[in-house]
C-alpha cells in the first residue's frame, strides 16, 4: 500500500496540531514541511469537514484539533483519505475473475488486509506524536 501525499500531508497536519496548545496557522504547518500552503488548505478543509480539525476564522483564529489524539486513530485518517483499501478488486467484489471459485489468493489478501486494517485502527495519533521540541528543532534547522 502506498498512501496518497494528501493522506501524509492530513497526517502530518494533525501530529503538529496534537503536539499545540494553541491554535496553529496554515501557513506554519506548510512552512515547518516546506510544502505547499495550498495543498495544507485543502487537506485541513476535508479534515475539518470530517471532524477532525476545527476551523477559527479572523483575529486569533487558526486551526486546532476537533477531537483528542487519542481518539484519532490511523486507520480512520487513512481510509477517510484513502477509502477502502484493496489489495486486489477480487477482494472486495465477486465475479472479476474466471479463477476466482478456487483461486486462494483472494482469502490470502483478505487476510492481509484485515490484519493492517486492525494495526492502523488500534494506533491512535497520540501513540505517534513527537514532541512540540523536536518539531521545533526540525523547524530551526530547516530556515
Amino acid at each position: 500500500m502506498r498512501l496518497a501525499l494528501q493522506t501524509d500531508y492530513a497526517l502530518r497536519t494533525l501530529m503538529v496540531l496534537a503536539t499545540r496548545q494553541e491554535r496553529v496557522k496554515i501557513d506554519d504547518v506548510a512552512e515547518l514541511f516546506g510544502i505547499s500552503r495550498d495543498h495544507v488548505a485543502k487537506v485541513v478543509n476535508q479534515l475539518a469537514r470530517l471532524g477532525f480539525v476545527r476551523s477559527i476564522r479572523g483575529a486569533g483564529g487558526g486551526i486546532e484539533l476537533g477531537r483528542q489524539p487519542d481518539q484519532i486513530s490511523i486507520g480512520q485518517i487513512i481510509v477517510a483519505f484513502e477509502g477502502p483499501m484493496n489489495l486486489l478488486d477480487c477482494v472486495a467484489m465477486d465475479n472479476v475473475c474466471v479463477i476466482e471459485k478456487f483461486c486462494k489468493l483472494k482469502g490470502v489478501l483478505a487476510e492481509a488486509e484485515r490484519v493492517q486494517r486492525e494495526y492502523l485502527e488500534s494506533v491512535s495519533l497520540a501513540d505517534i506524536l513527537p514532541t512540540k521540541r523536536q518539531l521545533t528543532v526540525v523547524s530551526i534547522s530547516t530556515k
